[in-house]
């Protein structure tokens, strides 16, 4: 028996972010931006790293291509802890969805998301793709 499924592109989001741009919100801002944009996993997992802001500013670039390609942006109720950021044990980069950003997600059907991100000293960029699965 052989199990056919097809999958479906919902949406593409991809967004670059400067990382001086994220030490000047936790310099401006501190504790009230990190827990508005990050959750505690994302947090630690950046904590440990010698180039937090680097780690900090790919999660951000991930999330704001995570909502592009929901077609959604930060709008309406969905807040930045709605996206979260993790890492499986191998280090690949995965989305969880809470809250509206979650809902809205099932709305569009998707259950899928493929996300890879990048960083050097000055930048960070991230990519998302929204899959719906058929089958």
């Amino acid at each position: 028996m052989r199990l056919l499924f097809t999958m479906r592109i919902i949406g593409h989001g991809i967004d670059i972010v400067e990382t001086a741009r994220i030490e000047r919100l936790i310099d401006q801002h501190g504790t009230r931006f990190l827990e508005r944009c990050y959750g505690t996993n994302e947090l630690a997992y950046a904590e440990g790293k010698r180039c937090r802001s680097e780690h900090l500013a790919g999660r951000f670039a991930a999330k704001e291509a995570v909502l592009k390609a929901m077609g959604t942006g930060l709008s309406g109720r969905i807040q930045w802890t709605d996206v979260l950021v993790l890492r499986k044990p191998d280090g690949q980069p995965f989305v969880t969805l809470t809250g509206e950003a979650q809902r809205i997600a099932q709305e569009l059907q998707i259950d899928q998301w493929w996300i890879s991100i990048s960083h050097i000293a000055t930048h960070a960029t991230a990519s998302a793709i929204a899959v719906a699965t058929d089958g």
